[in-house]
C-alpha cells in the first residue's frame, strides 16, 4: 500500500471515530410531552400553571388543547392522546370514566367557580340587575346546553323563578340569539358587543377583558357552584408525568395560581 493511502485512510478512520464519540456524548435526552386536555375557561391559568411546570422539570414540553369539557371528551373517546384531563364540571370527567379513559380511581376535584352576567361596556341593553334578563328585546348570548356552563346557567335561571315568577326562565331562554361552544366565545361576542349580556364564569372577567365589560354578581341562592376534576388517561404516553402535574395543579403553588386566576381554590 502506498504510504499517502495508508495515510488518508488512518485519517478517515480518526475522523469517524470522532465524530461518533462526539454525536454520542452530546445526543440530547428525548424530550417529554405532556398532552393537557383542559376546559376553556382554565386558559390563563393553566397557561402559568404549565410554564411553573416547566420551570420544575427541564426537558417537558407541555401541550394544551383548550376547549368546552363536552368537546374534549368526544376527542378523547375518538381516539384522541392525551396524557391528563380536567373538565369544569363533573358530568363529563363521568362520562370519560364510563367510556374507560380514565386511569382507575376517583378523579381528585382541583378548583371551583361561580357564575356571573356580564354586559358590554356601554350597557346598551340598559341591564342593571338580574330581572332585566326577561326584558323584551335583549339579546342573550349563552353556553350551548351540553357546554357545562350553559349547563349551570340554565340551573341558574330555573332558581330565579322563585322570586322573578314561574315565566322569568322561559322567558329570559327566549331572548338568546346565540349558544356557543365554550365559555371563552360568550365573553368574546359580549366583549364585542354583539349582544346585551352572557353568562360566564367569574374567572372569565380578566384583567385584559374587565375594562371593556360591566360584571353584575349572582347572589347565592340563585347561583351554581362549579365542581372542576382532573385525572391521568388510561394510554397516557408519559402517565408518571402526568400524574407529576396533577399533583403540581392540587399543590399549594398550583392552587395559588388557580386563585390568582379568579377561581375558588380547592
Amino acid at each position: 500500500m502506498r504510504p499517502y493511502r495508508f495515510l488518508t485512510i488512518v485519517a478517515a478512520i480518526g475522523l469517524l471515530t470522532a465524530a461518533c464519540t462526539s454525536a454520542g456524548a452530546s445526543a440530547p435526552a428525548a424530550e417529554q410531552k405532556l398532552t393537557v386536555f383542559a376546559a376553556a375557561s382554565l386558559i390563563d391559568a393553566f397557561n402559568e400553571i404549565g410554564e411553573q411546570f416547566k420551570r420544575q422539570n427541564p426537558g417537558v414540553a407541555l401541550e394544551f388543547n383548550y376547549a368546552g369539557s363536552q368537546q374534549l371528551r368526544t376527542q378523547l373517546e375518538q381516539g384522541a392522546a392525551a396524557d391528563v384531563f380536567a373538565a369544569a364540571n363533573t358530568k363529563e370527567m363521568n362520562n370519560a370514566i364510563q367510556a374507560g379513559l380514565v386511569v382507575s380511581g376517583v378523579p381528585q376535584t382541583f378548583v371551583r367557580n361561580r357564575l356571573a352576567v356580564i354586559v358590554p361596556k356601554d350597557n346598551p341593553g340598559g341591564i342593571g340587575e338580574l330581572k332585566d334578563l326577561a326584558k323584551p328585546g335583549i339579546k342573550i348570548v349563552l353556553a350551548a346546553p351540553n357546554v357545562p356552563v350553559g349547563g349551570y346557567a340554565l340551573t341558574a335561571f330555573d332558581k330565579m323563578n322563585a322570586d322573578f315568577g314561574a315565566t322569568f326562565s322561559p322567558t329570559v331562554l327566549s331572548n338568546v340569539v346565540s349558544q356557543e361552544d365554550n365559555v371563552k366565545q360568550v365573553v368574546a361576542k359580549i366583549q364585542l358587543g354583539e349582544a346585551d349580556a352572557g353568562i360566564v364564569y367569574t374567572s372569565d372577567v380578566t384583567p385584559q377583558v374587565a375594562g371593556k365589560l360591566i360584571e353584575l354578581d349572582i347572589p347565592d341562592k340563585y347561583n351554581v357552584l362549579a365542581t372542576y376534576p382532573i385525572a391521568v388517561l388510561k394510554g397516557a404516553p408519559y402517565a408518571s408525568l402526568a400524574a407529576k402535574f396533577v399533583d403540581y395543579v392540587l399543590s399549594a403553588h398550583g392552587q395559588a395560581i388557580l386563585k390568582k386566576w379568579g377561581f375558588i381554590p380547592k
